[in-house]
């Protein structure tokens, strides 16, 4: 039972961090930060942040939902 809600909890982690993967809040912002677009920040933040996820995912979570064959 725990290991089907840890496989939800992830579920709902990987899917905010798709659903805010494209920064449609950014749509027709034309502010520039150091030579690029607001827009081109948001995606560089946003795949550090992912990967920080996917590492810890990766540590700890590893193989939940995954049930050997038979």
């Amino acid at each position: 039972m725990i290991e089907s809600k840890r496989a939800l909890l992830w579920t709902a982690v990987f899917a905010i961090l798709v659903a805010f993967s494209v920064p449609w809040f950014l749509w027709r912002n034309a502010t520039v930060v150091a030579g690029l677009p607001v827009w081109v920040w948001w995606h560089v933040g946003w795949m550090a942040v992912t990967a920080a996820v996917f590492r810890v995912f990766a540590t700890r979570a590893w193989g939940i939902g995954i049930e050997e064959g038979a």
